[in-house]
This record gives structure tokens, sequence and C-alpha cells, in this order.
């Protein structure tokens, strides 16, 4: 496991406790404001819903940053594995034709006069 792979584990870890720890500071509030309400219900239901709306939007919002970071960071893998095998093609490439290159030409003998 790398430094980056553990990094990562800890964001997750840690963005998922601040929207479960937010989503149950939302429910608290909820249920204390619905239980002080004593009853008008239509003010409850506008505490259920607005609690709900901000429970789904907190956590949608949660999921959809975590989606498009673990996209980046998989594209961002993928392309430097692809330079890299390039950069390794073209060093195998190349390395017969220095050595060619390099060498000296093969000497012929002079010709014998008589």
């Amino acid at each position: 496991m790398t430094q980056d792979d553990s990094l990562e584990k800890r964001r997750a870890l840690y963005g998922m406790l601040a929207v479960i720890f937010t989503n149950l500071a939302i429910a608290g509030v909820a249920i204390f404001g619905v239980w002080r309400l004593g009853g008008d219900t239509a003010v409850i239901v506008g505490v259920l819903t607005s609690a709900f709306t901000a429970v789904s939007g907190v956590t949608t919002a949660y999921l959809g940053i975590k989606a498009v970071s673990n996209t980046a960071r998989a594209m961002s893998i993928q392309q430097t594995s692809q330079q890299e095998s390039q950069q390794t093609s073209q060093q195998a490439s190349a390395a017969p034709a220095q050595e060619q290159a390099g060498s000296e030409p093969a000497k012929t003998p002079a010709p014998r006069t008589p």
C-alpha cells in the first residue's frame, strides 16, 4: 500500500464520518423541533421536509464529490501508466539504434598490392 492509498482511505473515512455526524445533527435538531412544536402538523411537516432535504443534499454532495474525485484519480493513474509504458517502449526501441550508431564500422582489410 502506498502513501497515496493510505491518504485516500483517510480522506474517505473522515469525509464519511463528517456526513454521518452532520446527518445525525440535522436529525437531532428536527426531532427536537418536532417535540417542542407540540402537535402543529403544518409546521412539523415543514420541519421534517427541510430536515430530509438537508440530509439528502449533504449526502448527495459528498457522494457526487467522491465519485468525481475517484474518477479523476483513476484517469490520472491510467494516464501516468500509459506515459510510462510509452517511455519504456521508446527507450527500448532507441537502445538498439544507439548501439548501432555508436559502434565503429567494420574494418575491411586493405587491398594488397603485388
